[in-house]
């Protein structure tokens, strides 16, 4: 234990301004170096929060799929009251593809007008702005 801080205290605040400007370097270093620790720190605590949440996403995603076969075999036996249930298994199946057609539709529709991945809108509008600066171009003044 020390015996007090009041001596060390004087001492620091009788150093010169040129001993503090040779200090600052230093302690510029190490606030960067707590500063990135800092981020890594909780960099990790974010990706293992986010791990365990994607995680549980799958999990409920896989237990929808499930549920939703059971739906699929609860449609099939609440036809076949009615129905055959070679017919009512049928149905269900057309009812099945009718979806997957449409949401598949829908998918590639939205693809295409995704495509392509690059983002062209923008690189256009860079260009246009180098060409401003070069003097190339139209270009407002």
């Amino acid at each position: 234990m020390r015996p007090s801080t009041i001596g060390d205290r004087g001492l620091r605040d009788k150093r010169s301004l040129i001993q503090l400007l040779r200090d600052l370097p230093g302690l510029v270093v190490a606030l960067l170096k707590a500063e990135l620790a800092q981020l890594k720190a909780e960099m990790v605590r974010k990706a293992i929060s986010l791990g365990i949440g994607i995680g549980m996403f799958v999990v409920a995603g896989a237990l929808l799929f499930f549920m939703l076969g059971v739906l699929v075999a609860a449609a099939v036996l609440g036809i076949a009251v009615a129905l055959p249930a070679w017919l009512a298994a049928l149905i269900v199946a057309a009812g099945l593809l009718i979806l997957a057609g449409i949401f598949g539709l829908v998918g590639l529709l939205s693809l295409r007008r995704g495509m392509p991945p690059a983002p062209t809108e923008t690189i256009e509008s860079v260009k246009r702005d180098v060409n401003a600066v070069r003097g190339l171009g139209d270009y407002d003044h």
